[in-house]
């Protein structure tokens, strides 16, 4: 059974089997992995996993910063998610949750299980509705956020690439 856990330098070696499975390229939504983020060393890792649980990636006047949880089944890291609250140009172009499951790990319901989790995590936070945003081609995320409520947005927006569904909380 997955549980949702605060990102832990513990996990190095398997949240880097994870990264290795979905290949290069910074495409694990969820996890807050910047191009700059050196998660291969030790120090690097430390450094990383600091940023994401100090609450001090970026944040707008009265918003918090983003809360990062890792999907973890025993001491194995099946994918990441992300709820940003701020700041409002973030959210509007990325959505206020993100999420990533690594490719063995799909097609079991991981992801919806942790989408519903987090959904109830915008609620206590306040949050009537979020946004979901994913690739116009990403059909499996399309159909999980479909499955939890999503309702695909009909107004016209500048990157006809993406999906963005509202979804309101739990």
């Amino acid at each position: 059974m997955p549980v949702l856990i605060e990102p832990t330098t513990a996990l190095h070696a398997s949240w880097l089997a994870a990264h290795d499975e979905w290949g290069p390229g910074l495409h694990e939504d969820g996890f807050g992995l910047a191009a700059s983020d050196d998660v291969r060393s030790p120090a690097g890792f430390h450094a990383w996993v600091t940023r994401l649980t100090s609450g001090s990636a970026p944040a707008s006047a009265g918003a918090t910063g983003p809360t990062y949880r890792w999907v973890v089944e025993g001491d194995e890291v099946l994918g990441g998610i992300a709820l940003r609250t701020g700041p409002r140009d973030l959210v509007l172009r990325m959505g206020h949750i993100g999420f990533g499951i690594r490719p063995s790990a799909r097609r079991r319901g991981v992801a919806a299980w942790a989408l519903g989790r987090m959904l109830t995590e915008a609620a206590s936070q306040g949050l009537d509705r979020v946004l979901l945003v994913c690739e116009a081609g990403n059909t499996a995320s399309a159909a999980t956020i479909e499955a939890l409520g999503g309702v695909l947005e009909d107004a016209p927006h500048a990157h006809d690439d993406v999906r963005r569904f509202w979804v309101t909380t739990l």
